[in-house]
Parts: structure tokens; C-alpha cells; sequence
């Protein structure tokens, strides 16, 4: 992958595991001169269902590419397993909203004119669709707070490829968002932050050529709020 990965020159102050988005993280970190173990292991799409197996203390990821990058981040930390780490967990995985929103994973919930039934998006029947369509995300997060762990989950860029419906992204991420909030997992969330009044992100916060991802200075923003949170 072209992403920078992790600098540990000195004690890691926490392990990134996550897809593309985790990329501008993991770039920003390295230019502050913030130590870190980890980066992107995979597409966001990779890292929905199936994707990992429960071991003691750790997880195996199915893919054997992902589960190497893994293994070398947890080698940088010293430790064999996930629950050894000793640093907050930061991760992007479940929020790659825009994959979920694929316009034509909705088509049959469409209502005649091409929208949607007042209330869907915010019904309890579409946050089991969602949570479905990530469900080994929300048991990543899950299996790595059993481990005791501190977690960190990102929320993506907010940006919506062609293919995807922007309404459906926008309810979905909220849906992923809800199901971790529970779990005890810290949510970054900098909507607010990085959005101009269209709801979308700021053209000085996208990666250039590109439909979905942040740039360094979005991962400056996650950065800085990782930091004020004690990482």
C-alpha cells in the first residue's frame, strides 16, 4: 500500500488497525512526530463480515495479507496478542458508510417516485440492516472491549461516491455509530468540525483525485482529537 505505516522509534501511544481511512491517521501521526504502531490492513469493504477468527487474547484475520501487517504491528509493540497491547486500540473498521450505501443494495426498499417510506432510515428495520451488513465489525469492536481494551472507532470522511445513495450513508453511519456507543467504544466523530453547510466534508479536507478519502489535514483533525483524549 502507497500509506505510510507505523513509527516506533519510541513507545507507541496507540495501535491503528484499520482500512483506507485509516490512512491520513497514520500519515499525520507520522509527520507530528507522534509514535504509533499499525495502519490500514485492507479495503473497507474487506472488513464487514467474516473477516476474523476469536484466538485466546487475539484474533486472526482470514486474510492472510491483513493478518501479516497484524502480526508485524503487534511485533512492533512487543506482544503476541490483540488483549497485550497495553495502548488505546484506534480503528476505522464498519464505517466505510459509503460501501453500505451502494445505491442498489436499496432498491427493493424503494416506495413508488424512487424514495423511501417516511421514517425508514431511522427504523428499527434499517438498523438491522445495516448492523447486518457490518456485523463482524461490531464483533471486532465488541471482542476487543472483552479484551479489556480501550477502543476508538473513526468516523469517515464525509464524502459519497457516485454509486451510493447520500441519504442511506449518512443514516447508516449513525446506525454503526449507535451499535458501538453501547459497547463502550469512544466515538470520533468530527462532522461538525469538517462539514460545510451542504453536510458534506470541506474541499480542503479531501484527498485530491479522489471520491471517498480525507487528506493529511483531516487526519491532522482526527490526530488532534485523539491526542486531547489522552492518547
Amino acid at each position: 500500500m502507497k500509506t505510510p505505516y507505523s513509527t516506533t522509534t519510541t513507545t507507541a501511544r496507540f495501535l491503528l488497525l484499520g482500512d483506507s481511512h485509516a490512512g491520513p491517521v497514520g500519515r499525520a501521526a507520522r509527520a507530528a512526530g507522534i509514535p504509533f504502531s499499525g495502519g490500514p490492513i485492507g479495503a473497507g469493504r474487506e472488513f464487514t463480515a467474516g473477516f476474523f477468527d476469536v484466538a485466546a487474547h487475539d484474533l486472526v484475520f482470514r486474510k492472510p495479507e491483513a493478518d501479516t501487517l497484524y502480526r508485524r504491528f503487534l511485533g512492533e509493540l512487543g506482544v503476541s496478542g490483540l488483549g497485550r497491547i497495553g495502548v488505546p486500540l484506534v480503528s476505522t473498521f464498519g464505517f466505510s458508510a459509503h460501501f453500505v450505501a451502494t445505491t442498489e443494495n436499496w432498491q427493493v426498499y424503494r416506495i413508488r417516485g424512487g424514495g423511501f417510506a417516511p421514517g425508514f432510515l431511522t427504523s428499527r428495520l434499517f438498523d438491522d440492516i445495516v448492523r447486518a451488513m457490518v456485523r463482524d465489525a461490531l464483533a471486532f469492536y465488541r471482542h476487543a472491549r472483552g479484551l479489556g481494551l480501550r477502543v476508538l472507532a473513526v468516523m469517515p470522511p464525509q464524502r459519497v461516491p457516485a454509486q451510493s445513495d447520500p441519504v442511506v450513508f449518512m443514516a447508516a453511519q449513525d446506525s454503526v455509530r449507535r451499535a458501538l456507543v453501547p459497547l463502550g467504544v469512544e466515538i470520533v466523530d468530527l462532522r461538525d468540525r469538517v462539514t460545510d453547510e451542504t453536510g458534506f466534508q470541506r474541499p480542503e479536507l479531501c484527498e485530491a483525485d479522489d471520491a471517498i478519502h480525507g487528506n493529511l489535514a483531516f487526519g491532522r483533525l482526527i490526530l488532534a482529537d485523539l491526542l486531547a483524549r489522552g492518547l
